[in-house]
């Protein structure tokens, strides 16, 4: 059994010798080839460098951010309500307009719209992404494609930061991008109804102006209506039917003066509110020209090109032995050719 063991033993001891034996033999194929590698891996990374970025094979990439909070969940209706209801006027909440709360899905639902076709297509749209990238076959899908590789949109989920970020070999074009996606997120926000303060306000400003205008037209018919008693122009019949028009005037227009200075004073509490709150979408930081490639890491693609080199020359050594054993070994030589020419 100890014999067994010691031979074992002797065969492994003898299979390292004979491993290293092999690496010894070649060493010059596995030191020269990851040399050569070296080389020409940094003469092409200086080259991508020096070359124009429309013509280098591996140009500089620039990645812009922006950056915007988005708001889960808004308590301006509640807070709003009981400023309402606090100063008596709860009662025109109504005129306000429609309520539409922001959801729990707000982040995702950017994450979304930065990935949906009606951007993508504003996009190729506003910059002409199909002549400047030069797309010629399935124009659209293509286009859309490209962008979703180099648009990306992300959220923090420990800072609930919204980022959107255009990688790009032009780093102003990539600046401008991003712009037209915030811009576009935060018009497509509004448009949903996402923030409440927001509807409220738009409402109630177009109730304070259709109100006031109602005044102005009540007091032109009021001013008419005393301008034609003063004339003359009426008989004893009409007398009481101008009295009851001029009553009703009246009656209307300090209805609708109540109405405005209720509408008015809403308006301004609303002010006061949104000025405590932020808005459901928040641009925190427009983005910025970079200075600083974000790609390609040329040092980190050298190494990895000689290690792979260096690995690949290790395994062409022992290829290279193994053929070498079986080429002298006359039996397992025969097999082989045996086996060829059975093939023929």
């Amino acid at each position: 059994m100890e014999t067994e063991l010691k031979n074992t033993e002797a065969e492994d001891e003898i299979s390292l010798i004979d491993l290293f034996a092999v690496l010894l033999h070649y060493k010059w194929l596995i030191i020269i080839l990851p040399a050569v590698a070296a080389v020409a891996v940094v003469i092409f990374a200086v080259i991508s460098l020096k070359l124009p970025p429309e013509k280098s094979p591996l140009p500089n990439q620039y990645t812009p951010e922006a950056h915007m909070l988005i708001k889960e969940s808004s308590s301006s209706s509640g807070s709003l309500s009981s400023a309402l209801s606090s100063s008596g006027l709860g009662s025109l909440a109504s005129l306000a307009g429609v309520n539409v709360g922001g959801g729990a899905s707000n982040s995702s639902l950017a994450v979304y719209l930065a990935g949906s076709n009606p951007l993508l297509d504003a996009i190729t749209d506003k910059f002409n992404i199909i002549e400047r990238y030069k797309i010629e076959e399935h124009v659209r899908a293509s286009s859309r494609k490209m962008l979703k590789k180099t648009l990306t949109a992300s959220v923090d989920d420990d800072s609930g930061v919204f980022t959107v970020a255009f990688t790009d070999i032009d780093p102003e074009f990539a600046r401008d991008v991003v712009n037209y996606v915030v811009d576009w997120l935060s018009e497509r926000f509004d448009a949903l109804g996402l923030d409440n303060n927001k509807i409220q306000k738009e409402n109630l400003e177009k109730n304070i102006q259709s109100s006031y205008n109602e005044i102005l037209r009540l007091e032109r018919e009021a001013r008419n209506l005393g301008a034609s008693v003063s004339a003359g122009g009426e008989n004893a019949w009409s007398i009481p039917s101008i009295t009851t028009g001029s009553a009703r005037l009246q009656m209307e227009l300090e209805a609708q003066k109540q109405v405005y200075t209720q509408l008015k004073t809403q308006y301004e509490l609303l002010k006061v509110n949104m000025q405590s709150e932020s808005p459901v979408f928040q641009i925190l930081e427009r983005p910025e020209i970079p200075d600083m490639k974000s790609a390609p890491s040329r040092g980190k693609l050298c190494i990895i090109v000689v290690f792979a080199v260096f690995f690949m020359s290790v395994f062409f050594a022992f290829a290279l032995n193994a053929f070498k054993n079986i080429r002298n070994d006359p039996e397992a030589w025969g097999k082989l050719t045996q086996k060829k020419e059975k093939k023929d």
